[in-house]
């Protein structure tokens, strides 16, 4: 009797893991170059925000930058015009005040000027002479005293070239409270305190002229 015959299977072991090692290798390489991928446009994304925040960061210092310098200047302007504002006022003030001055001085300058041009000491008798003398004299003393405070009053503003002095704006005022500005006062409450006396004389040196 034959003996049976004999089948060899022969497994491909070494093949098969070869082509095992190959798939998994494969598997790995495909995973970290999605990990790779992802870390990469992770980075991306980080440089994105990183660059937006500095550009924010940039305006936000500018805008800083552009409040500082406007702030400086609202606060240097505000200071300029509110200096220039009170000086104007103070200005007007005073170019008020002066015009107010020279308009009563013009007035008692004007009485002055009419009495003194009405004397004619041709025309005076010799019995008359002295006491027309004295009365003129006297007369010529109360203007000149009042040109002379007036002179004095004028004398630190811009009229003073009027009495034949030049205008010095950098004096104080405490130089303005002496004889000038009483003479001013004296004027406001009834044109100096001689006024009376003036008015009285001239009408008397009137009624002695027309006789």
């Amino acid at each position: 009797m034959a003996a049976p015959a004999e089948y060899t299977h022969h497994i491909k072991t070494r093949s098969t893991q070869l082509e095992m090692v190959s798939a998994s290798g494969s598997h790995r390489d495909v995973d970290y170059d999605r990990k790779l991928k992802d870390a990469q446009e992770e980075l991306d994304r980080i440089q994105v925000e990183r660059d937006e925040l500095e550009r924010k960061k940039y305006e936000l210092e500018e805008l800083t930058g552009r409040k500082r310098d406007f702030l400086s200047q609202q606060i240097e302007l505000t200071e300029k015009l509110t200096s220039s504002l009170t000086l104007i006022d103070r200005e007007l003030f005073e170019m008020h005040q002066e015009s107010e001055d020279l308009e009563q001085c013009r007035v008692c300058f004007a009485a002055h000027l009419d009495k003194i041009q009405k004397f004619n000491p041709e025309s005076w008798t010799r019995d008359h002479l002295p006491d027309k003398l004295e009365k003129a004299s006297m007369a010529i003393d109360i203007a000149a005293d009042e040109y002379d405070q007036a002179s004095s009053h004028f004398e630190g503003g811009r009229s003073g070239a009027i009495f034949g002095r030049a205008s010095k704006r950098g004096r104080t005022r405490s130089h303005k409270k002496g004889g000038g500005s009483e003479f001013m006062a004296n004027l406001r409450n009834g044109f100096a305190f001689n006024l009376p006396i003036l008015v009285l004389g001239g009408v008397a040196l009137l009624v002695y002229f027309t006789k």
